[in-house]
């Protein structure tokens, strides 16, 4: 049972102005000079994020290894699933593994997925077989996926815990990290025709880029600034635990100091030992240090064992000997108080779980899956590059915009991200039928794909930095790894959708365009395309003398 101050913490009747920017407020807090932290949090989204995009964006790659699969919605929905999987197992573990454990964790795994995946799969391809190399890469994908994960869903913690305009960097980061990696694709390709090499490249640039990551996240963490919010969301929380500890195994009983006159037949001096339920609005708490070693608790059933006070503080604070049977009623306490802290945690930001889990989820029906099924005759293999960078750059755009100062409320939240759903059977025109497009051309689906990209950006962020205004320091952690909850609720329902969108499309038509089709890299090569042409010139010219000499004969 939780107190009736204890439900307050949690807003209940909040309203949307009522915003808790940050843990110690009425305390002058340290500067972040030019904005350094801010930047090395930017950086933090960017890590995070950028290992799966290098595999998404590398799509003409892997379209090219792997022809007439379904690569691309194969590694979005490995993906998806397990970091849906991560998402809940962080959620269990978060007051189990520390903070900083988590984060580094999924850099490291990150780094050794990316320098394999680099090795075996794109610098010597054929040292497996094709369908065995096809299953490493989605393993490699599915390790990347839980450690990615398990270290996005502690930062959304991390940086809830902090202002919120540092939420809102983290998520800039995430766009930051789509739009690095597209550039990085763009100019790869450019420069270098060997679809091998240039791959290689641009994989070595992404670990450079998470390295860069990890180096930063470990130089801040000892910072003035950090350390002080940090520290100071912990206070609370430790001083939150320690008025309530657990005595009886069929309930929680908070020990107090009960005023004259109310103290049983277990008080002690008559000041302290009583027990009392959350209406006792004349108790107050007292810490481990003001109570007396001899105090103890007379059970109302004689039957029911008793404890010593100071058996459950002194193991609580000094991590010292206790029972078995007293680990076991703390640690069923502890549960029992985490589900009831998300239980109503949820009850309050319920919108902005919902808003973000629909903005996510209409994103997953058509990035990267449908996106890279829009077919153009003019820009071929570039297309789902270009449209790709296209919703990067517009999302980087979007989370910017999310830093502006609009009242969004709970209501327009939810709202706009269910008119998101028109962008589906719009985009699905764009792409079907294969042989002829309902929409055709390349300027519709382009036009979606930013602003896709833009609502995404807008939508995806806004309601991550609000949620944790909305409750106590204390809460405020757990209050991220909910919002991370919902938004990968919103990615593993979009990415189950995405497969049967492309089954309505059908099956993928090989060389739909012909011979006639030239691609964005022929154009901006005038050698490259000049040789093209004259090659194809010489071919027509034998093939017309052969016809003529054929007639003549």
């Amino acid at each position: 049972m939780m107190s009736g101050e204890s439900y307050g913490r949690f807003g209940l009747d909040d309203d949307d102005d009522d915003e808790h920017d940050g843990p110690g407020r009425h305390i002058n807090p340290p500067e972040d000079p030019w904005n350094l932290i801010y930047m090395a949090l930017v950086l933090a989204g960017v890590g995070f994020l950028l290992p799966y995009d290098s595999f998404t964006i590398a799509v003409d790659y892997f379209q090219e290894r792997y022809p007439g699969t379904t690569i691309v919605f194969d590694i979005s929905v490995v993906y998806v699933f397990v970091a849906f999987g991560a998402v809940l197992l962080n959620n269990l573990l978060v007051e189990l593994v520390p903070l900083n454990v988590r984060i580094i964790f999924g850099y490291v795994v990150s780094l050794l997925m990316l320098i394999i995946v680099s090795f075996f799969e794109i610098w010597w391809p054929d040292t497996f077989p094709a369908n065995i190399s096809y299953k490493i890469t989605l393993f490699s994908v599915s390790v990347v996926a839980f450690g990615c994960t398990v270290q996005q869903s502690s930062f959304y913690g991390y940086t809830s815990m902090l202002p919120k305009r540092y939420t809102q960097a983290v998520m800039t980061g995430e766009s930051t990290a789509g739009l690095i990696i597209s550039g990085n694709r763009i100019v790869t390709k450019l420069l270098l025709d060997d679809q091998r090499i240039n791959t290689m490249i641009f994989f070595v640039i992404s670990v450079a880029f998470v390295f860069l990551c990890l180096i930063t996240h470990i130089a801040i963490q000892k910072t003035t600034f950090i350390q002080f919010y940090l520290n100071l969301c912990r206070t609370n929380e430790d001083t939150d635990d320690l008025k309530r500890i657990t005595l009886e195994p069929s309930e929680d009983v908070i020990l107090v100091d009960v005023p004259n006159g109310l103290g049983g037949a277990g008080s002690v001096n008559g000041s302290y030992g009583g027990t009392v339920t959350p209406s006792d609005s004349t108790a107050t708490f007292h810490s481990a240090a003001t109570l007396p070693i001899s105090a103890s608790i007379d059970p109302i059933d004689s039957s029911a064992p008793s404890y010593r006070v100071e058996h459950v503080i002194m193991g609580r604070m000094r991590g010292g000997y206790t029972s078995t049977y007293t680990r076991s009623i703390r640690l069923w306490s502890a549960i029992k108080r985490g589900v009831v802290a998300r239980w109503q945690v949820s009850r309050n930001i319920w919108q902005y779980m919902l808003s973000i889990a629909l903005a996510y989820f209409v994103t997953l029906c058509l990035y990267p899956g449908i996106e890279t099924e829009v077919v153009s005759c003019s820009l071929r293999s570039w297309m789902p590059v270009i449209m790709m960078a296209l919703f990067n750059l517009f999302d980087f755009i979007g989370k910017v915009l999310a830093s502006l100062p609009y009242d969004w409320t709970r209501r327009q939240l939810v709202g706009v991200s269910l008119v998101r759903v028109l962008f589906v059977p719009l985009m699905m025109l764009c792409a079907g039928p294969r042989t002829s497009p309902v929409i055709p051309g390349e300027a519709t689906p382009l036009i979606l794909s930013a602003l896709l990209g833009i609502s995404n950006g807008v939508l995806g962020s806004v309601p991550m930095i609000l949620a944790p205004t909305k409750v106590q320091d204390e809460h405020r952690e757990l209050t991220g790894n909910i919002m991370t909850f919902s938004y990968y609720v919103g990615l593993t329902l979009g990415a189950s959708v995405a497969y049967g969108l492309d089954d309505i499309l059908g099956r993928p038509i090989n060389n739909l365009c012909g011979d006639k089709v030239h691609s964005l890299q022929d154009v901006l090569k005038p050698t490259a395309f000049t040789e093209i042409t004259t090659t194809t010139s010489t071919f027509h010219f034998h093939h017309h003398l052969l016809l003529n000499i054929s007639e003549g004969g």
